[in-house]
């Protein structure tokens, strides 16, 4: 089966005073119909600034998008204008954004701001539109559809808000959906409803989705594999349930242990991660992470390590991997 999204050595920089800022240093990943892939990391990790790339949404200047590939449905981003971008976006890659109050247009209804996707990508007639609208706002849970579409955003719920934006997203079936952060606004309620609803429409659509999120658990209950990023690279990759319970690169075990538990004694601490993340106009010659890492030898900080597998299925960037894996019990 032919991927759907294709992305080989990744770079987006961007030119400041300051210096040249490397917001994601060589990613490459790939995407199945059906498959979803989950991103994790810290803020500031690449995660959104890889998103935007692959819509051709990164400013330019002082942003640098360069790849050997970026694909989505057999097209060639990088050899695409302004116009071919636009006709991509939305019909075959559309994207959740993080806040759909900032996302959604405040002086449009909700049916101005659906209808415009289905007549610029499909040629639909403003009532054929509104009829389209109606039927997507109802697809994902939203009652009384046709009343909700003479509303603005801010008439709606947070999680209204969210569902619309994901209609939006799904008006026209694009092969690949990206969500960021698709449920850091919301409550724990209404995260599980738009998880559920996502899993919902990708079983009956097949889209394949690109999940960008710091929280464990959504990655733990979605993703079939999963990216591990620190300082605009992959550190780790796997299957999730893999990389979740066996964890073979010091930062990924550190993002384990930072996790709440809800069966640890009274009052205890979370276990952080020390220090903080390199400067990326400034980057260490060797791992990004050695300098907040307890088992850095000498060696971690001649070069940067490379994402090699380790085992059938599992790619890590750091030289103490098979030690890790050994620790993990895992057989190779």
């Amino acid at each position: 089966m032919a991927a759907v999204l294709e992305v080989e050595d990744l770079v987006v920089r961007f030119e400041t005073h300051q210096g040249t800022v490397r917001a994601v240093n060589g990613l490459s990943m790939s995407l199945q119909p059906g498959e979803t892939l989950g991103v994790v990391g810290e803020s500031g990790s690449g995660k959104s600034v890889a998103s935007l790339a692959l819509l051709g949404l990164v400013p330019n200047p002082p942003g640098v998008v360069e790849a050997k590939r970026l694909k989505v449905a057999g097209q060639d981003l990088l050899g695409l204008d302004r116009r071919g971008l636009q006709q991509l976006r939305g019909k075959e890659i559309a994207m959740i954004f993080q806040d759909p109050m900032t996302s959604l247009n405040p002086l449009l209804t909700v049916e101005r701001q659906l209808t415009e996707v289905l007549e610029r990508h499909e040629g639909l007639t403003r009532r054929e539109a509104r009829k389209r609208a109606a039927a997507a706002l109802s697809d994902v849970g939203i009652p009384a559809p046709e009343t909700r579409l003479d509303s603005y955003p801010h008439q709606l719920s947070g999680g209204m808000r969210q569902r619309v934006m994901i209609a939006m997203a799904l008006l026209c079936n694009p092969k690949v959906l990206v969500a960021d952060e698709p449920t850091t606004a919301l409550d724990v309620t209404i995260q599980a409803q738009v998880l559920e609803l996502l899993k919902d429409l990708q079983r009956r659509h097949g889209t394949a989705l690109l999940l960008i999120t710091h929280d464990l658990g959504v990655v733990a209950g979605m993703a079939d594999r999963l990216h591990v990023m620190y300082a605009g690279r992959v550190v780790e990759a796997g299957p999730a349930a893999d990389v979740l319970t066996s964890p073979l690169h010091p930062y990924t075990q550190g993002l384990l242990r930072s996790v709440p538990r809800i069966r640890g004694p009274l009052g205890a601490r979370l276990d952080a991660i020390d220090g903080s993340p390199p400067d990326l106009a400034a980057l260490p010659a060797g791992c990004s992470f050695a300098a907040r890492c307890g088992l850095r030898t000498d060696a971690c900080t001649k070069s940067p390590p490379p994402l090699v597998p380790v085992l059938a299925g599992r790619r890590s960037a750091c030289l103490e991997a098979e030690a890790l894996l050994l620790r993990s019990g895992v057989k190779a």
